[in-house]
């Protein structure tokens, strides 16, 4: 069973969205082991659901209007991509948003 997350790695200059393609290769492996235990392929399904959320956080925050008074928060402009890391592995505890659980269902399905 193959996996693609796809060819939009790294920068992607149209949207200035950055892709941390080290963490995606990191996914794409984990998702292409055959030999993978149930365990291991949630976790990569549920690592896969927290870097889709992360890019869709990073994506939103382009979207708030902010006005030409109010100051740049250097410390959000430094850690911003941290902290929307953070929110994603919080919201993919559990059951998360349930993308995870289709995913490995999915997969489950097709390997057999």
């Amino acid at each position: 069973m193959d996996f693609s997350i796809g060819s939009g790695l790294g920068y992607n200059r149209s949207n200035n969205i950055l892709f941390d393609s080290a963490k995606a290769e990191n996914i794409k492996t984990a998702l292409n082991k055959s030999d993978a235990s149930d365990e291991e392929l949630m976790e990569a399904c549920k690592g896969f659901e927290a870097y889709l959320l992360e890019q869709v956080f990073k994506g939103m925050e382009k979207t708030v209007l902010k006005d030409e008074d109010e100051e740049e928060n250097d410390y959000l402009m430094h850690f911003s991509d941290k902290l929307y890391e953070e929110y994603a592995k919080e919201a993919t505890k559990g059951q998360g948003i349930g993308l995870a659980q289709m995913l490995f269902e999915a997969m489950k399905r097709n390997s057999k």
